[in-house]
């Protein structure tokens, strides 16, 4: 949901600021007074090209944010995300911005962070969704057009499922097409991949071998000084363990005598004594566990092997890690990668043959998973027509219609890729009839602006009565009341309202019996001519976006219904927005 636009020195825009309604809201204005701004300013955060002729009169630059709420759900957080922006971290708030400079190119920022202009793109796809006359051709597009009727089915399982099945296709075709279509340099590389395996399993590297053997080698040759001090630790602990005939007492014994003594203490009442004994004991304890670990360090030490093959084998590894390194993890998951590849490239008329009865059986899967999504499909089209239809002819656009037509492609048994693609096995495609006895053509070049704004606007009410739930989606409409008037403009506004149950709508619109129903409404108006900001001797006219209620609300819609502000459109314009409730 957008909850605030900003913009600066946008066209004849100086500042505005917005906080749209979480449910509808309109944006009026006389014809001329730059209401398209708004529109452009939306355009721009979504990541829209950028036009330094669009920069107010005076300013270096044009900038734009929109503040979006965001559930942690919305595939927006995710695309965020991927970005390196966390909208967890600005509670549920995504920040998209846009900089154009008179001079240079334009600066887009999501949420703090300098991204590329594509990043709004895929962020705000998910966030806002334009209905107007440069935006609707997107829904002339067979993709755009498979995604709605996607929506609408509520497959995404099914959708889920043959992707899943056409990747696996997919990746046994490459692999069998690169087996069948060997060459030379291929088995040279199976050659050199057997040589090299057989080299590394000669010398049979265990993983950090190389590490615990340098080890090894710094204590051989430090052997005399560590024996040394082992030595001289132990006879200052315990000489016993090194002569068993020596007289001399170690801090060992020095430490059991002291606890000895300390009982021979008795003091009725006083058991201090003992508890410096028992302390005395533990620390005796620590001293016997170190003399142990100390003797079998000199044991150890005694058996640390031949220099010599410790330095050979350390040469061996190393020559390992130099070629196919740098350590003997990645030598030993090279060579076991590599003994899957040889496979691949040695592969017997056996082996290809099992691979292509496993293509086969992949490409029954992904036909059988076709077939029941293209079902799905077909099933929901018919629904998805018919309620498109009932909803225009309560737009004035009775005797239009919707056809949604699936067209399995014919199933080709020699080759099944022939009959599928990447998203199913159906021709998709709106085909739209503006009047009785017109041919249904093509959606996108059967409807004018303001038909194509109000045929989105009965499919987004269809899709948000079937999908039952609030979507965490913003909705405009721009010339959607282009060529309707009297009741049927009214109608078009309770169509709105009703689609703003569920989603957040803003309307640019020029009739009152549409700008009535919004919770909130803005006027854009043309301010006096003066002095433009920062262009000495600059004459020009500024345009403010201000926020209506009351009464003044009331003289707006008065304006808009008859151009004046007399008793009886004012009279008029309260009855209306009384009646503009449900």
């Amino acid at each position: 949901m957008l909850e605030e636009l900003e913009i600066r020195d946008l066209g004849p825009i100086h500042h505005a600021r917005l906080a749209p309604s979480s449910a509808m809201t309109a944006i009026t204005g006389e014809t001329g007074a730059g209401k398209s701004m708004l529109l452009s300013a939306i355009r721009l955060i979504s990541g829209g090209p950028a036009q330094s002729r669009r920069v107010g009169p005076g300013a270096q630059e044009a900038w734009a944010q929109g503040v979006f709420a965001v559930a942690q759900d919305n595939p927006a957080v995710m695309q965020a995300k991927d970005a390196g922006v966390d909208a967890a971290a600005d509670e549920g708030e995504l920040y998209l911005s846009r900089t154009v400079p008179v001079n240079g190119r334009s600066r887009s920022v999501l949420s703090g962070h300098t991204v590329p202009r594509s990043v709004l793109q895929k962020v705000s796809e998910h966030l806002v969704t334009i209905h107007g006359q440069a935006d609707q051709l997107r829904i002339a597009s067979a993709a755009r057009q498979r995604e709605v009727l996607d929506a609408y089915a509520g497959d995404a399982e099914l959708v889920d499922a043959y992707g899943k099945a056409w990747n696996a296709l997919k990746a046994m075709d490459e692999r069998l097409d690169a087996l069948e279509h060997q060459q030379a340099d291929v088995r040279q590389r199976a050659d050199y991949l057997r040589e090299s395996i057989e080299r590394i399993n000669q010398v049979d590297p265990q993983p950090g071998e190389d590490e615990e053997l340098k080890a090894k080698r710094s204590r051989i040759e430090n052997a005399a000084s560590i024996q040394q001090g082992v030595n001289g630790a132990i006879a200052a602990l315990d000489a016993s363990q090194l002569d068993t005939d020596a007289d001399s007492s170690g801090a060992t014994d020095l430490v059991r005598r002291a606890a000895l003594s300390l009982r021979s203490i008795r003091v009725d009442g006083d058991d201090t004594y003992d508890q410096l004994a028992q302390r005395l004991d533990s620390i005796e304890a620590d001293l016997s566990d170190v003399v142990f670990t100390l003797s079998r360090q000199t044991d150890d030490d005694d058996d640390e092997g031949d220099l010599d093959a410790i330095n050979t084998r350390i040469h061996d590894l190393g020559e390992l890690t130099r070629r196919w390194g740098p350590g003997l993890a990645d030598v030993i998951a090279w060579r076991d990668k590599a003994a899957f590849e040889v496979e691949d490239l040695d592969a017997s008329p056996e082996k290809l043959e099992q691979l292509r009865a496993d293509r086969d059986r992949l490409a029954r899967r992904a036909l059988d998973a076709a077939r029941e999504l293209s079902a799905a499909r077909q099933k929901a089209a018919g629904d998805l027509g018919e309620r498109v239809t009932a909803e225009l002819g309560e737009l004035a656009m009775a005797g239009s219609r919707l056809d949604v037509r699936v067209v399995p492609h014919e199933v080709d048994d020699a080759d099944v890729m022939r009959t599928l693609d990447a998203h199913g096995m159906d021709d998709i495609m709106f085909a739209f009839t503006p009047f009785p006895g017109s041919e249904p053509l093509p959606m996108g070049s059967s409807a004018s602006g303001g038909e194509l704004s109000r045929l989105m606007l009965a499919l987004e009410l269809t899709i948000a009565e079937r999908r039952g739930e609030a979507a965490d989606m913003t909705f405009i409409f721009d010339e959607v009341d282009a060529g309707v008037g009297g009741k049927a403009a009214a109608e078009l506004g309770r169509r709105l309202a009703k689609l703003a149950r569920s989603s957040q709508v803003i309307v640019v619109t020029h009739l009152a019996q549409v700008a009535s129903w919004a919770q909130e409404q803005y006027v854009v108006s043309k301010g006096a001519a003066g002095t433009l900001p920062d262009e000495p001797g600059g004459i020009g006219v500024t345009t403010t976006v201000t926020r209506v209620d009351g009464e003044d609300r009331v003289r707006e819609i008065a304006r808009m219904l008859s151009g004046s502000e007399s008793g009886t459109s004012l009279d008029h314009a309260r009855e209306l927005l009384s009646a503009s409730v449900e």
